[in-house]
């Protein structure tokens, strides 16, 4: 497995509160992680990021303890983001303002070849991607207020990782893309696992990510797979973590057969390995 990034706290008590943050800097595509401690008078209620607000929730397995997650755009060039922090202290409704620093990932480029049809679409097939997109967005701009995490993430399989998230693509010398989640090297028919407990809330054959299954976690976080050949899970089905869910393919915009897997926080494609690591590390932490 690579190697992950370490992170480390950084503590602002300059108000009524402290507010730990994994790391004050993150890099486009990453996830930002505010830990929050239970205070006598204070309650949390969100926090704002370039008018995009993000609820404060309870930490799934720390009742002294509440948390917010911001995940950076892809698209995020370099600068200093003001996060403001909105609370309310003895019933009175407070904000203070903290800042995060993004910084350029650097992702690396690669060229891929598929087939023609998955490149240059169609009417109808243009019709058809256009019409799954809009239905994923739906369910990614769904939070959940339950939180189904009991315990630390984990990756779906125990395999090589083909392509990392955030590379720059081209596809077959002209459809300029970037890869929104992690490849893990899988024959056809190799089976996975979720990656940690959540709600099944899509089971479909999609035309660029074939065979797909969306598991909603709660607070604003889904896991996606992507490219199965086999579904041994249905929509509205509970799962745990370590769960099989099905089968690796071939289906879909491919090279070949693979298993893809991806994480949306707040509706955003973020880094799954980087995320996994931040939140085990952190928010997790002596759960597994």
């Amino acid at each position: 497995m690579r190697l992950f990034l370490s992170f480390l706290f950084s503590t602002c008590t300059i108000f009524a509160f402290e507010v730990e943050m994994a790391s004050s800097t993150v890099s486009n595509g990453k996830t930002a992680l505010l830990e929050f401690k239970k205070e006598k008078n204070i309650s949390y209620e969100h926090i704002e990021v370039d008018k995009k607000r993000y609820k404060i929730f309870k930490n799934p397995v720390n009742d002294e303890k509440f948390y917010a997650l911001i995940p950076v755009s892809y698209e995020e060039k370099p600068n200093e983001k003001k996060v403001e922090v909105f609370y309310t202290e003895a019933g009175r409704e407070k904000n203070k303002t903290i800042f995060l620093n993004i910084k350029d990932a650097k992702y690396e480029k690669e060229t891929l070849s598929v087939d023609g049809s998955k490149v240059t679409l169609s009417e109808e097939d243009q019709k058809r991607a256009s019409k799954e997109y809009a239905e994923a967005m739906e369910i990614y701009k769904k939070t959940t207020e339950q939180s189904y995490i009991l315990s630390d993430f984990i990756v779906p399989m125990d395999s090589k990782i083909t392509s990392d998230f955030g590379k720059a693509r081209v596809y077959n010398n002209t459809l300029k893309s970037y890869h929104g989640g992690t490849d893990f090297r899988a024959p056809l028919g190799t089976p996975f696992l979720a990656s940690n407990g959540g709600k099944v809330v899509l089971v479909q054959d999609r035309f660029y990510s074939g065979g797909s299954v969306i598991i909603d976690h709660g607070h604003g976080v889904y896991s996606c797979y992507f490219h199965m050949s086999r579904f041994d899970v249905k929509e509205g089905e509970d799962v745990k973590r370590g769960d099989v869910i099905g089968l690796s393919g071939d289906t879909g915009r491919v090279s070949g057969p693979h298993l893809h897997f991806g994480l949306r926080v707040g509706g955003e494609q973020v880094d799954p390995l980087h995320f996994i690591e931040l939140i085990n590390k952190n928010l997790l932490k002596g759960t597994s």
